[in-house]
């Protein structure tokens, strides 16, 4: 089970795993999201990415008494909105990060984004998933140039 980011230790190393020291984060890391925030993610995912549709469901409007909208994300490179994430993050690396590459921990649409950001800011990406992982998943993250580093039993063991 996902625990949410690793917590920052009194001398600011963050810490996955007894004894795995990482640096620390940079101040505005864990600050919430402000409007500005995401307008600015908006000016850096719009050119490499396609807009994607809205359209009123009528029987939701008139059930909830409002206009009901969805917004079809299915219609995105990897059928799923969190490539706008992968894309937000990777436009944001300074070149000596982006030469380090990539590596995180998925089972799935995640480690699509990143794979599919990797690929379109030419950066190596590597996606850590645990054993069982969705094999159609799997093949997709790889067929955007991933590496797929398949460890542990679950999530937790893959991160």
């Amino acid at each position: 089970m996902y625990k949410g980011p690793p917590r920052a230790q009194p001398n600011g190393i963050r810490s996955t795993a007894p004894g795995n020291r990482l640096p620390p984060l940079p101040e505005n890391f864990m600050r919430e999201p402000v409007y500005q925030d995401v307008l600015d993610a908006l000016v850096r995912i719009r050119p490499h990415l396609p807009a994607t549709p809205f359209h009123e469901i009528l029987p939701l409007s008139e059930k909830f008494g409002c206009r009901f909208f969805l917004k079809f994300e299915s219609m995105q490179p990897i059928g799923a909105f969190k490539v706008r994430g992968g894309v937000n993050l990777v436009s944001q690396l300074a070149e000596d990060e982006r030469a380090r590459g990539l590596i995180t921990a998925s089972t799935g649409n995640h480690g699509g984004s990143i794979a599919w950001a990797a690929r379109a800011f030419g950066v190596r990406a590597t996606v850590a998933a645990p054993e069982g992982s969705n094999p159609d998943k799997l093949a997709a993250i790889r067929r955007m140039g991933a590496e797929v580093a398949i460890h542990g039993k679950d999530f937790d063991e893959a991160r």
